[in-house]
C-alpha cells in the first residue's frame, strides 16, 4: 500500500482508531492548594485539642496536689488548734481552783440552764469602778434611733414586750458572773442566720442601763463582721489590727454617747470592718490573748462580750476557746437541729461552761420569739 493510500485509510477510519487508554484530566493547581491547606488546617486543630487536653490533664493533677496539700495544712491547722485549746482550759481550770468552791463544769442537758445560784461566800456586785482615764479618751458614736429600730434593736425603744426577755438574760447573766467571778463571754450560734449578732447587741444595750456594770462588746466575727452596721456606724477599722497591736485599743473603741433611748454611756464597742482571710489563726494568736489582757488591765470592764462566728462553721471558735470564761449559745427556731446543738457542744469541749441558750425566731407570740 502506497504512502497516499495509507493516508486516505487512516482518514476514513480515524474515529474508530484506538489510541489508548484516556489519560486523566489535570487537576487545577488551585483546587491542589485548597486540599493541601485543608490538611493542614486539621494537622494544626487535631495538635491543638492534643495540647489541650494535656494541659486539662495537668490542671487536673495540680488540682488535685493542692487539694491534698490544703486538706494537709488544715488537718495540721486544727490539731494545733485543739491542741492550743486543750491548753488554754488546762490554763483556765488552774486558774480557777485558785478560787475556793469555784468548778468547771459544763450543763447537762441542751435546754436553756438556769444560772448557777450564787454561793453563801459569794459577794454582791461592787458598786461601778472609778471609769479608767483611757475610758474617758474613747471617741463617742451617736446612735439613730429609727436606724436601730430597723434593725430589730428591741431593747432600745423597749416598745416590742420581748425586751423583756434580754433584760432577764441580762440579769441572769450578771448573776451567773458573779457567783463564778468571771467577765468574758462569748456569744455564738451552731450555724449561721440564727440571730447570734441581732442578740448581743440587745444585749448589750440592756447592759448599758446598769449603772453598775461597765460593758465591752468585741465583734470577733472576723470573716463575716455585721455588727457595726447593726449599730449604724460606718467605717469601724480593722478590729484585726487591734488583736496584732497595730492600733492601740483605745484609738479603736468607740462609746456610746449622748443618745435619745436612755442607754448609759457605760458601753464601748470593738468593732469590725474589715475580713480577715486567717480568722482562726488571728484569734488564737499569743499576741491577741496579749491585747486582751491589755484591754482587761486599761479599760476594766466588768463585762466583755464578744460576738463569734458560728461554732460549726470553720474553726474560730475553737481557736478563741481558752479566751472566754462561758458561753451564750443562740439557736434559730426551725434552723437549728438537735445534732447541730450536739455537735456544737462537742467542739466547745465539756470544759467550756454553757451560760444560757437563746431560743430566737421561735413560733408563737412576740414574747416567745426571744426565750432565755
Amino acid at each position: 500500500m502506497t504512502t497516499i493510500e495509507r493516508r486516505k485509510f487512516r482518514r476514513r477510519n480515524r474515529d474508530t482508531v484506538d489510541d489508548g487508554p484516556e489519560e486523566p484530566p489535570i487537576e487545577p493547581l488551585e483546587s491542589r492548594g485548597r486540599r493541601l491547606e485543608r490538611r493542614r488546617a486539621e494537622d494544626q486543630a487535631a495538635l491543638a485539642e492534643e495540647t489541650a487536653l494535656a494541659a486539662e490533664e495537668a490542671a487536673r493533677r495540680n488540682a488535685e496536689d493542692e487539694a491534698r496539700l490544703q486538706a494537709k495544712r488544715e488537718a495540721e491547722a486544727r490539731a494545733d488548734a485543739q491542741r492550743q485549746a486543750s491548753a488554754n482550759r488546762e490554763e483556765i481550770r488552774k486558774r480557777l481552783r485558785v478560787h475556793e468552791g469555784d468548778k468547771v463544769s459544763a450543763p447537762a442537758s441542751v435546754a436553756a440552764p438556769s444560772a448557777p445560784e450564787p454561793s453563801p461566800e459569794a459577794e454582791p456586785r461592787s458598786p461601778a469602778r472609778k471609769p479608767t482615764p483611757l475610758w474617758h479618751r474613747l471617741q463617742e458614736f451617736s446612735v439613730n434611733r429609727r436606724h436601730l429600730e430597723r434593725n430589730r434593736i428591741i431593747t432600745a425603744e423597749r416598745q416590742d414586750p420581748a425586751h423583756a426577755a434580754f433584760d432577764v438574760l441580762r440579769t441572769r447573766l450578771l448573776q451567773a458572773l458573779d457567783a463564778r467571778g468571771w467577765t468574758r463571754v462569748a456569744i455564738t450560734s451552731p450555724t449561721k442566720d440564727c440571730g447570734k449578732t441581732f442578740t448581743a447587741a440587745n444585749l448589750a444595750i440592756s447592759l448599758s442601763r446598769q449603772q453598775n456594770c461597765r460593758t465591752m462588746l468585741v465583734d470577733c466575727d472576723l470573716r463575716r463582721p455585721s455588727l457595726h452596721k447593726v449599730m449604724g456606724v460606718k467605717n469601724p477599722g480593722a478590729m484585726g489590727d487591734v488583736l496584732r497591736g497595730l492600733v492601740p485599743p483605745e484609738d479603736h473603741f468607740i462609746r456610746m454617747g449622748e443618745n435619745e433611748i436612755h442607754a448609759g454611756r457605760n458601753i464601748a464597742f470593738g468593732f469590725n470592718g474589715t475580713a480577715e482571710p486567717y480568722a482562726s489563726e488571728l484569734l488564737q494568736a499569743p499576741q491577741s490573748r496579749s491585747v486582751l489582757r491589755h484591754i482587761e488591765d486599761a479599760f476594766a470592764p466588768d463585762v466583755m462580750l464578744f460576738d463569734l462566728p458560728p461554732a460549726l462553721y470553720y474553726d474560730d471558735v475553737m481557736a478563741f476557746g481558752g479566751q472566754f470564761d462561758g458561753v451564750i449559745l443562740v439557736v434559730g427556731g426551725g434552723i437549728t437541729t438537735e445534732k447541730d446543738i450536739r455537735e456544737t457542744q462537742r467542739r466547745l469541749g465539756d470544759d467550756v461552761p454553757l451560760l444560757g441558750t437563746v431560743l430566737n425566731k421561735a413560733e408563737g407570740s412576740k414574747i416567745r420569739q426571744y426565750t432565755y
